[in-house]
């Protein structure tokens, strides 16, 4: 035990538990991603973090990532697809324990949900089309990975998988359980994983070789070579969002981007694009901590 481990120790025993600090705010993909799509929402989910119901797509992904991660933990040799649908179910049925509003999610019984089930298993087989797992020895699964740029801006994000080459070259792989995007989605993709390899870049001092999107749905890869100086452009833009942010905080100023995305948004009835009202606003500095949810990465 070190000693600062044994002062805390000692604290907790004198004062009672020790209350760990808050952690520091920092900027995740899906918040830049939320204020660059529209500032509202940005505040909705990350100031007033309003609830919102997951939909079954969005389990779907949780649940499918969740077993591929799992997959990679298995000798190489049993990550083969009978292997990989043994898991599901049990998959399943841990995260509904552990969250008790999914326990809803299918009103309609047992049918619904094993239909459902059924299109998670097909988006497990499309993986196996796009890479032989038994072939691969990643080196991190679901890595939390946190770095400070020299503007004092706090990133931070989780990474499905990261790769390295026997030569030392990274690869950056993000699956998603949706198709393919078109203009506006594959912008926001890569968006996300820009962001992570800067974070690496930053982290390791050796820019990723390779960003490779995995789109499970219709079995396709989408990869993107980053390099120097477009990663420090991006970093610039990571700071002005940030900056943004922060004086949209202050002043409580966070105005809607009406877009075709709003089709998508849980908050409509509170948007004044559509005559809704939004909450009293909560006030300033204490915007949420940057953590990605499971339902951010489960696209």
């Amino acid at each position: 035990m070190t000693d600062t481990a044994a002062l805390s120790e000692e604290a907790g025993a004198d004062q009672g538990p020790v209350v760990p600090a808050p952690r520091r705010p920092a900027l995740s993909p899906s918040r830049a991603g939320d204020f660059k799509q529209c500032p509202l929402l940005y505040r909705f989910r990350a100031v007033d973090r309003l609830p919102e119901q997951p939909s079954t797509a969005q389990v779907r992904g949780i649940v499918v990532h969740a077993v591929l991660e799992e997959l990679f933990g298995l000798p190489s040799a049993e990550r083969v697809p009978a292997r990989a649908h043994a898991l599901l179910a049990p998959v399943w049925a841990r995260l509904r324990a552990e969250r008790e509003e999914l326990a809803s999610l299918f009103p309609a019984g047992a049918d619904a949900e094993d239909a459902w089930l059924a299109t998670a298993a097909r988006l497990i087989d499309g993986y196996f089309t796009l890479e032989d797992p038994r072939r691969l020895d990643p080196e991190a699964r679901e890595l939390l990975v946190e770095t400070e740029l020299s503007s004092g801006v706090l990133l931070r994000g989780y990474v499905d998988r990261i790769d390295v080459a026997p030569t030392g070259e990274i690869r950056v792989v993000d699956y998603k359980t949706g198709t393919a995007p078109r203009e506006i989605g594959e912008a926001k993709a890569l968006f996300q994983m820009k962001f992570y390899a800067l974070v690496l870049w930053r982290l390791r001092g050796v820019v990723p070789r390779q960003l490779r999107l995995m789109y499970l749905a219709d079995r396709q890869s989408l990869t993107y070579t980053p390099d120097e100086a477009e990663l420090t452009r991006f970093e610039r833009t990571l700071d002005a969002v940030w900056q943004a942010i922060l004086r949209a905080g202050r002043t409580g100023d966070f105005r809607p981007n009406r877009s075709r995305l709003c089709d998508w948004c849980a908050h409509q009835a509170l948007c004044p694009a559509f005559g809704g009202t939004p909450p009293e606003y909560p006030g300033w500095p204490e915007p949420d901590a940057g953590e990605e949810t499971p339902l951010d990465r489960a696209d």
